[in-house]
């Protein structure tokens, strides 16, 4: 019985014995490749480095032809198991798929294509061969042919762009709905790891959505309740899925669209859980690297000061770390951190509280002076605060943020000139009066306050609660 492809290792496939005379006799293979594969093939690590040291582009064209001529699935894995025990022995060796002698070889395709139509073991190899060889490109081909030589249509040669938007298709793809349980999502992320250092990459991840699809993996390592050993091991590949989730999200915050979908999203609570229970410095070293990016752009200063992370870093400075990089972010981000607190107004407090869509009886909402200060401020954006404080009301299951919320618009209505008219016009009525049979009676308390001072005005309705 065949052993399931997603169960295979590397050194099991290469104990087989591929009958390479059979292609050459039937013409898949040239006699000048039986011969350099006869030399290789099932040879000590040493000899065959020495063989790649002398002719490396010629067994990359052997090993290429292979893949785009023969299709039986054993001889496909056999090489992609050469090439990623070539790779991994030597990374620089990726480097022999660009040389000169290859100019006139599609060297992208079979892997591009494998990605889809192969196995997991296949799609797996292929993608960090892939990935691998995309990197180790020299700098003047980004974009173009596979040799730098201009795209165009009629090109019979795989570009590099359409190699990377293939990989990012088939990562995305992978983070989505995985083709292996187990590996599916880690092997993704550590491709996206290497991959985002590439701009049209980013691009391309960020227009496929897939900045959501990494959020959820930025979690806490949580203690194993399975024996030891296997505990153990399970505790590694969670700790090493989650640097490379953050490494993403640190490659990330360089790029200005996906910055824009960070600031909407969980990422910077899930990252701030994940650095107050890690002891790893890589881990740490990330996280802080992703903070002291994000910090000047946008709301960021405020989320990171309402979520405390000014407190965290002073904790992680008393620590003693190895990596002087590592110190040198964490004091730039505490000097980061103070002046924007300095800065930070209450108005901007408020708004980032409310973004986030968890609200609480921070000062600002009872504060009459808060609100007569600000209450013309909520009309920026097109009344945007309003807007959401009213899908707070819609989404939230929070009893608590409900409560605040329905609060908040009874403050608007009583301190903006217009606020009845406004607060109907963005259809809030409806969801405020469902409220008002709310099983939390701090919910109704307020949901009937909001509908007091729509019906009756902000006058009456105080001397109503009072």
């Amino acid at each position: 019985m065949p052993m399931d492809q997603s169960e295979l290792t590397t050194e099991q496939v290469l104990k087989r014995d591929i009958p390479w005379e059979t292609y050459m006799t039937t013409k898949l293979i040239s006699g000048t490749a039986l011969q350099l594969l006869r030399r290789y093939d099932k040879r000590s690590e040493s000899q065959r480095a020495s063989l790649l040291d002398d002719d490396g582009s010629s067994y990359v064209r052997v090993f290429v032809k292979i893949l785009r001529d023969i299709f039986k699935e054993e001889t496909v894995e056999y090489v992609l198991s050469l090439i990623d025990e070539m790779l991994t022995a030597n990374p620089k060796r990726a480097r022999l798929f660009h040389d000169n002698s290859l100019a006139n070889e599609d060297i992208y395709e079979p892997f591009v294509r494998l990605l889809w139509k192969g196995n997991w073991f296949i799609q797996e190899k292929s993608c960090k061969i892939l990935a691998r060889i995309v990197s180790a490109r020299p700098k003047n081909l980004y974009g173009g042919g596979v040799n730098g030589e201009a795209s165009d249509s009629k090109s019979k040669f795989t570009t590099i762009d359409d190699v990377l938007k293939g990989l990012v298709d088939w990562l995305c793809t992978q983070l989505r709905s995985p083709s292996h349980p187990n590996l599916g999502v880690p092997i993704a992320v550590n491709c996206l790891a290497t991959l985002l250092k590439e701009p049209l990459v980013r691009s391309s991840f960020v227009q496929a959505d897939g900045v959501k699809l990494l959020i959820p993996l930025i979690n806490p390592v949580s203690n194993q309740t399975t024996p030891i050993a296997s505990a153990q091991t399970n505790q590694q590949q969670s700790m090493q899925l989650l640097y490379e989730t953050c490494l993403c999200i640190w490659l990330l915050s360089y790029f200005e669209p996906a910055v824009e979908y960070l600031a909407t999203s969980r990422c910077v609570p899930r990252l701030t859980e994940v650095i107050k229970s890690s002891t790893k410095e890589k881990v740490v070293r990330v996280i802080v690297m992703t903070f002291k990016n994000l910090l000047p752009k946008g709301t960021f200063g405020a989320q990171m000061v309402d979520l405390g992370i000014s407190l965290i870093v002073q904790n992680l400075k008393a620590q003693a770390w190895g990596d002087e990089d590592l110190v040198e972010a964490l004091n730039q981000l505490d000097e980061g951190l103070k002046d924007n607190v300095k800065k930070l107004s209450s108005f901007d407090k408020y708004k980032q509280e409310v973004l986030l869509g968890h609200l609480d009886w921070t000062p600002a909402h009872k504060d009459a002076f808060f609100w007569r200060e600000n209450i013309n401020v909520f009309e920026e954006n097109d009344f945007q605060i309003l807007r959401v404080l009213i899908t707070i009301l819609d989404t939230s299951n929070d009893p608590r943020s409900l409560a605040v919320a329905c609060f908040d618009l009874s403050q608007f209505i009583q301190h903006h000139p217009s606020g009845r008219i406004i607060v109907n016009d963005l259809k809030a009525k409806e969801r405020v009066m469902k409220l008002m049979n709310h099983e939390n009676a701090e919910v109704t308390k307020n949901a009937l306050l909001c509908i007091q001072r729509l019906f009756l005005g902000a006058k009456y309705a105080s001397f109503l609660q009072a």
